[in-house]
């Protein structure tokens, strides 16, 4: 890894969210997006990624996912560095930091 894709600037905030139709490949696709970014809901997560951690995830998740039932989606929030604080807010019930393991009811 180069010193430029490890510097703050080169980090991008990602919406990271799922739809999983596996129980199985929903638990493994949690913990991998768990060790690479904030749980914010039941399948979205927040990573802040520099392009080569990015595209390791996108690999390590194309590994787990079935790619004619599954879909992963990358939303990109822009440059993590000079974006101020993140606000979250909510409709219906209020917005609370979701560190709960994965539930597949």
């Amino acid at each position: 890894m180069s010193a430029r894709n490890n510097s703050p600037s080169s980090r991008h905030t990602y919406l990271v969210c799922y739809d999983i139709s596996n129980d199985r490949r929903l638990r493994k696709v949690f913990k991998i997006c768990k060790d690479h970014g904030t749980h914010l809901q039941f399948s979205v997560f927040e990573c802040d990624l520099n392009p080569r951690e990015l595209v390791q995830l996108q690999r390590t998740l194309k590994e787990v996912i079935k790619h004619d039932e599954d879909q992963v989606l990358f939303v990109s929030l822009g440059p993590s560095e000079g974006r101020g604080d993140r606000v979250i807010s909510a409709l219906g019930l209020p917005y609370s930091r979701f560190d709960a393991p994965c539930y597949v009811v």
